[in-house]
């Protein structure tokens, strides 16, 4: 069975406050004549379910173009911490990162696409700092952030960063439950952008 964790991308898609909603217009229509329908969208890459790229929060750092591809693809585990008000290393235990270096918080009972989750939970330090020493390759979270809303210094972008994890946020994990998957969720080949939308997938053993 094959689960889409993504955010559907619309007009209405909920944005970081302050960035852009999504904007679209047509190129061409065929109700207006024209042969084909081309549509033409502008959005900031961190709408939606998306990854971060080391430009996100460093300076000097490559595109996400270039990006290695390893660590969106692959198995990972799902862990839920519904209602909690931080993600801590505790939500690690039993979890085997050699086995599975991919790890999805699930921090929300249910993700409303049409507000902005004031309060989420971020992920802790002490959970970033167990996640790098673990050899993890990516984490996500069904928040918009790692860091929490109020950080500005996002220490934990900051340390997965220098830790060589991958970063996906936004996911939707309504109704995934706990257990092993494998992950698809490869960015784009954007070169002139930090971070890139993707189309987020998780494959259960049985598909």
């Amino acid at each position: 069975m094959i689960i889409d964790i993504s955010q559907p991308l619309g007009p209405e898609t909920v944005p970081w406050p302050g960035e852009p909603h999504l904007r679209q217009e047509w190129i061409s229509s065929r109700e207006r004549g024209d042969r084909v329908n081309v549509a033409e969208i502008r959005l900031a890459v961190h709408l939606g379910t998306h990854v971060d790229g080391p430009a996100h929060t460093g300076d000097g750092h490559p595109p996400i173009a270039e990006a290695g591809l390893e660590p969106y693809v692959g198995l990972a585990r799902v862990r839920h911490a519904i209602g909690a008000r931080a993600l801590g290393p505790e939500l690690l235990d039993g979890v085997d990162l050699r086995r599975t270096p991919r790890v999805l918080f699930r921090s929300r009972a249910r993700v409303d696409l049409r507000a902005f989750p004031h309060g989420f939970a971020g992920l802790t330090a002490a959970l970033a700092e167990r996640l790098v020493a673990g050899g993890a390759r990516l984490v996500g979270t069904d928040a918009p952030s790692v860091d929490p809303q109020e950080s500005e210094a996002l220490e934990v972008h900051r340390i997965l960063r220098e830790g060589g994890v991958a970063i996906l946020e936004n996911v939707v994990l309504d109704d995934v439950p706990e257990g092993e998957y494998t992950l698809v969720a490869a960015p784009l080949k954007l070169v002139c952008a930090d971070s890139s939308p993707v189309r987020a997938l998780l494959i259960a053993p049985d598909a």
